[in-house]
């Protein structure tokens, strides 16, 4: 055998089993090459920006995803988004790739945990194949009418009983209908009814097309009496033949009243004679017209003006600005009422213009607010003429509605969307579905109606369908159905979902849940020989459910896939089957694989990661907690979605954790109550808040901030110098050197925002796009500036050999020794340093940094402010993406702003925060309704005396802590 073919066929080999990547250098990546092998669990660790996203999804998952594409038609992939190649030398052995990571499932209010996981796809197929369609009106089962049923119901009427038999051809549609007023001609028929006027056919009948119409064929005039039956059964099947199954009878009462009588070949009512639309699966869509609501248009809540938010201060009158809406923030007002009509109104309504609003009577503020049925005259005056006319007043809270929904001008929209807030549907009661769906049951005299269901969670939906049975054909139905139903419920609760209703709405999803969700429909999927990329599943996740993740994990790794996990947390990197720890630093101090193999063995080698799974290196448990003070915050009486009309006290001055496990109330109590109510207190900010009794002690605090993982921008033309107002105090530096006076270079000359001195053949994107018309847009350096955004003229001006570009490409450690002279650079530097991001370059394109880089970005911007104290911090999971030792940097962080004065609360899992922390609240016992309650508060010392999943998770790390201070003597 030749020494190539040998050489071959081990490639083959080493293809077969591994997924060999080569010579990888995207980002910050410095020509990585690694084996990882197929058909087991890969996990990617090491600290923030030390390259593991860059190999895992720019470079692997990005690689598949190009493959791919290239493999479709040339018609198809003109249709197709960019498929740049990594910059990698090699990558073989790669099969189809899957990425799951934290992204929103979906940002549309229409999509639930149901529809996203097909769950209720399957339930709207279950209602309506073997659903019992009840009536809206009296509960009872509905039938069937065939004519002799009819004929028989009608000849029970009185003797001498007129009626006319109707067929209905239109119902409330819109049109001329021309072709269905010809068919009825040629039917042999003299009379038609529109819109309840009776027209000869004879006549030209002429309709307008843009208004909605009620057309019935008047198919016979009857008089009930003997030897009528005959005639009676012709016209009935007459009429149900001509409308396609249904008739109307309209019957004249002794009082004189018309009677509409409905009935269908289809299903109806006969107590009530309410006709009922044939069942289908579209009958149970809230994203369809057949079924959804027609008041909230199937999204169970609909927007209105709050009266409350526009008239937040009832001390003042209508004239001394009462009317929060009215304070139009530009010129010429476009919202406040015309004076002649407020003044007319005032009149009207009794009281003057200067009575506080506070001092109106109960009706006055109803018919202010929501306007009166009663004409109001209104005069006016005019260059000395005086008139009037009748005017009906339909309130302020209406007419701002109208001005809201009508107006075309977008800075109207914005400022009236302050007032509006989203309120159940009066009518479906946010179910989303018309009343007819919501009348179907799985079975009679139960609550089995699909929205009863949907409401569940999916633990409580998993027990309920355990217990549904069917007999006869219903059951062999159902029994192709309901597998699926619970295939997908058991996959749910496997990674730690169980706690969510099945109506969740998907926006309201955080990162973790939204990937946890995705996870459990791949393993629905049942696919493999698939490459999954996933971005720290475990974000989100109490330390109670970690077992049940790597279970999935281990599923989906047995059914022959390969996992290729992004992760931090401790168990999930022991439970590797391979782990491949990146650094040794962040940014240009990493992109190197510093361990790669087993799990089990990295505590053996040197690696960052390594000393602090060994104990060589640990975050230390605080030797004294904060402790001193009395202030302290009370939200009494909270009850917002499953909280139960609990009082929490968080203390001032503190570091405060809220724990729980996934669906025990943390993020109600804090981002639905607290926050929004500190922000309307503090800020003025109309927020909805959450139901509770009150609030106790924001009168010690001065301001509120949330800092989230939001990014700091949507376009590259974001980064962190723009966000942290660094890039200012640089373009007003290069502005005062001396060859941008000699040019009279003002500012702007160094922003690439501005014409001027950015490069105009890019606009200062220092990228060009070309369209290809077969292949998709290819991204390349502008040939102008070559990537340098700036024009050649601009790039002359230089601070110490750097021209503004290329301090843009300089780190904030370089920036620091660049500007070591200029206190204010220097001081927004230092608190970027601080939080761990010396590694970013200063014009990092905000789109490439993660959830966690943004977030310390945000904190440092805080940390550069003047501290004033009395300040309430919030964050959410702050350390989702956060490796040990940018642990060990938050902390201080959040520690320096504790220590200033202000009070830090963070809803976390991890456990290293956990027992940082100076005051825990832990919300349980269990998630959703099993939830809602504080199980125990306190120090951490003090909560692992409790009997809470998060005191058993905190007592073990503790444990180890002291053991790893205090260790026995030999």
């Amino acid at each position: 055998m030749k020494a190539q073919d040998l050489h071959g066929s081990e490639s083959e080999a080493e293809d077969t089993e591994y997924i060999v990547v080569s010579g990888a250098q995207e980002h910050n990546l410095r020509s990585v090459s690694v084996r990882i092998p197929k058909g087991k669990l890969t996990v990617f660790t090491g600290p923030s920006g030390s390259g593991k996203s860059s190999l895992a999804f720019d470079t692997i998952f990005a690689e598949g995803r190009r493959r791919y594409l290239e493999s479709l038609s040339v018609y198809a992939r003109q249709f197709v988004g960019e498929m740049r190649r990594p910059i990698v030398d090699d990558i073989r052995g790669l099969g189809p790739t899957i990425a799951i990571d934290q992204r929103t499932v979906s940002n549309n209010p229409r999509s639930t945990v149901g529809t996203i996981t097909e769950i209720y796809d399957f339930m709207r197929i279950l209602w309506s194949r073997v659903g019992i369609q009840s009536c809206t009106n009296c509960g009872k089962s509905v039938g069937r009418s065939d004519p002799q049923t009819i004929v028989r119901q009608i000849l029970a009427w009185p003797t001498d009983t007129q009626f006319v038999v109707l067929s209905p051809l239109v119902k409330n549609r819109k049109g001329a209908f021309k072709d269905v007023i010809e068919k009825a001609r040629k039917g042999g028929y003299s009379k038609i009814r529109v819109d309840g006027e009776t027209l000869d056919l004879g006549d030209d009948i002429d309709l307008k097309k843009t208004v909605r119409h009620r057309v019935e064929l008047v198919v016979d005039r009857l008089k009930l009496k003997d030897g009528i039956e005959s005639r009676l059964l012709d016209s009935i099947k007459a009429a149900l033949e001509a409308s396609g199954g249904e008739c109307l009878l309209e019957r004249r009462e002794p009082d004189g009243r018309v009677k509409e009588w409905a009935f269908s070949e289809h299903l109806s009512c006969s107590d009530c004679e309410l006709a009922f639309p044939e069942l289908s699966a579209q009958s149970f869509s809230f994203n369809s017209p057949i079924g959804a609501c027609e008041r909230c248009q199937g999204l169970g809540v609909t927007e209105e003006i709050d009266p409350a938010l526009v008239v937040p201060d009832d001390t003042l009158s209508l004239a001394g600005g009462a009317i929060a809406a009215w304070n139009w923030p530009g010129k010429q007002n476009p919202i406040t009422l015309a004076p002649e009509i407020l003044e007319s109104v005032c009149i009207a309504l009794g009281f003057a213009p200067d009575t506080p609003f506070r001092d109106l009577t109960e009706e006055q503020r109803r018919k202010l607010l929501f306007g009166s049925p009663k004409p109001i005259d209104i005069k006016w005056s005019r260059r000395g003429v005086q008139g009037s006319y009748p005017l009906i007043f339909g309130g302020l809270v209406t007419d701002l509605l109208d001005q809201y929904r009508s107006s075309t001008r977008d800075a109207v929209r914005t400022f009236l969307a302050s007032f509006i807030v989203k309120r159940v549907c009066s009518n479906c009661e946010g179910t989303r579905l018309r009343a007819e769906s919501c009348a179907v049951q799985l079975n009679e005299n139960s609550n089995s109606a699909i929205q009863a269901f949907n409401a569940l969670t999916v633990e409580e939906a998993a027990r309920r369908f355990e217990e549904v049975t069917f007999e006869g054909a219903r059951a062999i139905i159902a029994r192709e159905i309901i597998p699926e139903i619970r295939s997908r419920l058991s996959f749910l609760s496997e990674v730690g979902l169980g706690y969510l209703q099945l109506n969740r709405p998907g926006p309201t999803l955080s990162g973790g849940e939204s990937q946890r969700i995705r996870l459990a429909s791949q393993l629905g999927s049942g696919l493999t020989g698939v490459t999954y990329v996933l971005d720290e599943p475990s974000i989100g996740l109490h330390a109670r459910d970690q077992h049940r993740l790597l279970k999935t994990l281990a599923d989906l790794r047995e059914r022959g896939n390969t996992i290729v996990v992004v992760e931090h947390d401790e168990s999930t990197m022991l439970a590797a089957d391979y782990l491949v720890d990146f650094g040794p630093g962040a940014g240009h101090r990493g992109g190197q694989v510093t361990y790669a193999g087993s799990g089990h063995d990295v505590i053996h080698s040197h690696s960052l990661t390594a000393e602090y799974l060994s104990g060589r290196r640990r975050l230390e448990v605080p030797q004294q907690r904060r402790t001193e003070g009395g202030r302290a915050l009370w939200i009494r009486g909270a009850q917002q979605n499953n909280l139960k009309n609990i009082d929490v006290e968080i203390p001032l001055n503190r570091l405060v954790c809220v724990t729980g496990v996934s669906g025990a109330g943390k993020s109600t109590l804090i981002n639905e109550i607290l926050l929004p109510l500190a922000e309307a207190t503090l800020h003025r900010a109309r927020r909805r808040v959450g139901e509770h009794e009150q609030i106790e002690g924001l009168e010690f605090l001065d301001r509120v901030i949330a800092i989230d993982q939001k990014p700091i921008g949507r376009t590259p033309r974001s980064n962190p110098a723009t966000y942290t107002k660094l890039f200012d105090l640089i373009r007003t530096h290069f502005s005062l050197l001396p060859e941008s006076k000699i040019y009279g270079y003002p500012p702007g000359r160094f922003s690439f925002n501005v014409a001027g001195g950015r490069c105009e053949t890019c606009g200062g994107a220092g990228i060009r796009t070309i369209e290809m018309q077969f292949l998709a847009d290819t991204y390349v350096p502008c040939e102008s500036c070559r990537g340098k955004r700036f024009n050649e003229a601009t790039l002359r001006v230089t601070y110490r050999g750097r021209s503004i570009a290329e301090v843009l490409k300089a780190s904030v450690e370089e920036a620091l020794d660049l500007f070591s002279e200029h206190p204010a650079i220097c001081r927004i530097l230092e608190t970027l340093n601080d939080v761990g991001l010396g590694y970013l370059e200063l014009g990092q394109p905000s789109t490439t940094l993660s959830g966690g880089e943004a977030q310390r970005i945000k904190l440092s911007r805080e940390l550069a402010r003047p501290q004033r104290g009395h300040t309430l911090y919030v964050l959410d999971e702050p350390s989702t993406g956060l490796h040990y030792e940018d642990i060990r940097h938050l902390l201080a962080v959040l520690n320096r702003l504790v220590d200033s004065n202000n009070t830090v609360v963070v809803i976390e899992h991890n456990l290293d925060i956990i027992k940082s922390a100076d005051y825990l609240i832990d919300l349980g016992p269990e998630g959703g309704e099993g939830g809602g309650h504080v199980v125990a508060f306190g120090t951490p010392e003090d909560v692992v005396e409790a009997n809470t999943h998060t005191a058993t998770a905190l007592a073990s790390v503790l444990a180890r802590s002291a053991a790893i201070s205090s260790p026995s003597m030999s």
